[in-house]
């Protein structure tokens, strides 16, 4: 099935709206983004090699990896403090770029069940003026996104097959 991402941004805010649904349940996507091991194997953009450097991942946690291309010595690191982390329903969490120091953003990510064994997230992202929105838009956010949840897709069947290949 085909799961398109939708990013909208609301007209003068400096907020971005993302849906994406997926083929498995809540629990496991939400569980593919607490795991630092599994996290790294999917987050996009595709050209990037993500290393965590630092990953607590409960309420009141804080995470810090960074993600570098075949070109890039220094790579980008990126943390944030996890405000709430309600597994299978909900990560309410910050998202700072280092390169741009003191912009930061405020994403709250929902995860839903769907009926068959589907899920969506919902995430809201609110940032400090509707410039560093553009610039994060401008910048590939999208591209670097679907990136990611086709990679996550992809993860997510392969457990599927595994767990169904297990109980045969």
């Amino acid at each position: 099935m085909s799961n398109a991402l939708t990013v909208e941004t609301l007209p003068g805010q400096p907020v971005v709206d993302i849906v994406r649904e997926f083929d498995a349940p809540a629990a496991a996507v939400y569980a593919a983004h607490a795991d630092p091991d599994v996290y790294v194997s999917w987050i996009g953009p595709s050209a990037y090699e993500t290393t965590v450097t630092e990953w607590d991942h409960r309420s009141g946690g804080a995470y810090r990896f960074v993600q570098k291309d075949a070109d890039d010595d220094a790579g980008h690191a990126i943390r944030g403090a996890i405000h709430t982390a309600r597994p299978d329903e909900l990560i309410i969490q910050t998202f700072e770029w280092e390169g741009a120091p003191d912009q930061v953003s405020l994403d709250i990510i929902r995860f839903e069940d769907l009926p068959d064994g589907r899920s969506r997230i919902l995430v809201r992202g609110v940032f400090p003026s509707l410039e560093n929105l553009e610039a994060m838009v401008n910048a590939g956010m999208a591209r670097g996104m679907e990136d990611g949840y086709r990679a996550l897709d992809a993860l997510l069947a392969s457990e599927r097959a595994s767990a169904e290949a297990a109980s045969c």
